[in-house]
């Protein structure tokens, strides 16, 4: 199988970055030994050249590859620094990355969906009043460090697993969302 092929087959099984192809690509050379023509004569191969064509075609798309990986990772309760990691663990641009974040409003939809599906703060099981203060504290740091992993920041994590029931995070998600609105020109309520 020629390099072009090997490369076309991957973008059309993954979706793949310029960065990730490139990368497939040199450790397929790497296994597969040095690349010879006909007549045993060694070939210089362009990887660099075949990923900008595939890139020019069309098969590959950094920003497209971005645009799902952050919605994906949001959808699954990740956080915006989560998202960024990944983005950049897969070689795109920074200004890529940047366009892709996930705002104000999307952040905190993925806090919120992360403490439902782990029953962290409100959403979890109720205060025991005679549990020890140690056991709550113990309790709370270990959420916090959860959503910490997760991508998310401090203050985030911290206000959702203290915060005393839905209603203040429904209003909290509602104020990011008005602001997110405003910015573009409407509001909710128009």
């Amino acid at each position: 199988m020629s390099l072009k092929d090997l490369a076309l087959s991957y973008a059309a099984r993954f979706s793949t970055t310029g960065a990730k192809l490139e990368g497939y690509l040199a450790r397929k050379i790497r296994e597969r030994g040095v690349a010879e023509d006909e007549d045993g004569r060694l070939v210089e191969l362009d990887v660099t050249g075949l990923v900008t064509r595939l890139i020019e075609l069309g098969y590959v798309d950094d920003e497209a590859y971005a645009r799902a990986k952050s919605r994906g990772l949001t959808a699954r309760g990740y956080g915006a620094r989560r998202v960024e990691q990944a983005l950049w663990a897969a070689g795109v641009e920074e200004s890529v990355r940047e366009d892709n974040a996930p705002n104000v409003a999307e952040s905190r939809r993925a806090a919120i969906l992360l403490a439902r599906k782990r029953g962290f703060g409100p959403f979890g099981r109720r205060v025991d009043e005679d549990e020890p203060p140690e056991a709550r504290h113990k309790r709370r740091e270990k959420q916090v460090a959860a959503m910490l992993r997760a991508g998310h920041s401090f203050e985030t994590a911290a206000f959702i697993v203290d915060a005393p029931g839905g209603d203040e995070i429904d209003e909290w998600l509602l104020e990011a969302e008005d602001e997110e609105a405003q910015e573009k020109g409407g509001s909710w309520y128009d």
